[in-house]
């Protein structure tokens, strides 16, 4: 397997806050990584240093073959690499396709209006929102917001998808769905990288795991062995709802 993502060393800090420290790690082409960890432990952050929201205060980033560090977000998503957020952030006062025709627009092809239309309504029916197109974006559920969000990012063309807790306040069935959008995406050619606090989501989906507590790594393998390991669940003591999750992994 052939790396896409190269991370070495990379380390941020905020005021007297250590956020993320001394991260590396590799993410192949073709793979789905996770990426979990208690509230607070970086895990946001590294995804901002990723595609360049944060400057790193030390180590490097490497993107399908070339240096990404210190570029900015919009440079980053040239290059095939794009996101979603945590919180969604839809551009309310346009439709659901303008949202993911900008998207289209200011990607990884920089396609023209005509194209980004094109784009835009074969991700839609890709995502299950083609029905929606002309409706307002503000008009959609929270899980419909989430697949804009996805669309949005998918619109751009990427080689590499960040996914940032797309799962969180859907019920069962909406999760299902998502989950299998994510595995569609990577089957379709696009890496995964994704934050997520549903754990048994992320243990089936992912190929690999990072988990991260206060700014450090501190376990990287499969899901079978991280859900053994004795520093994740200390990490996780605090929450005794996913040490018990964790635990059922197995």
């Amino acid at each position: 397997m052939n790396d896409l993502l190269q991370v070495r060393g990379i380390s941020k800090r905020f005021g007297g806050l250590q956020a993320v420290s001394d991260v590396s790690f590799n993410l192949g082409e073709g793979e789905i990584l996770g990426l979990i960890g208690p509230n607070g432990a970086g895990k946001t952050t590294l995804f901002n240093l990723v595609n360049g929201v944060f400057k790193s205060d030390a180590g490097t980033i490497a993107f399908w073959g070339k240096d990404i560090t210190g570029r900015s977000p919009d440079q980053v998503v040239h290059l095939g690499l794009a996101r979603t957020h945590q919180i969604v952030r839809p551009l309310s006062g346009m439709s659901v396709l303008e949202n993911v025709i900008v998207g289209a627009c200011f990607g990884r092809e920089k396609q023209s209006m005509r194209e980004a239309r094109t784009t835009a309504l074969e991700v839609l029916e890709r995502v299950g929102l083609a029905d929606r197109a002309n409706s307002s974006a503000r008009a959609l559920t929270l899980a419909g917001k989430k697949r804009l969000e996805v669309a949005r990012a998918l619109a751009a063309r990427p080689k590499l998808l960040l996914l940032d807790e797309v799962l969180a306040g859907l019920n069962p069935t909406e999760i299902g769905q998502m989950i299998s959008l994510i595995l569609s995406i990577r089957d379709g050619g696009v890496s995964v990288f994704m934050i997520e606090h549903v754990m048994q989501a992320i243990m089936n989906l992912s190929d690999r795991i990072v988990v991260l507590n206060l700014g450090r790594k501190i376990a990287e393998a499969p899901p079978a062995e991280v859900v053994k390991n004795a520093d994740v669940v200390e990490a996780y003591l605090g929450f005794p709802d996913i040490v018990d999750k964790l635990r059922g992994a197995q």
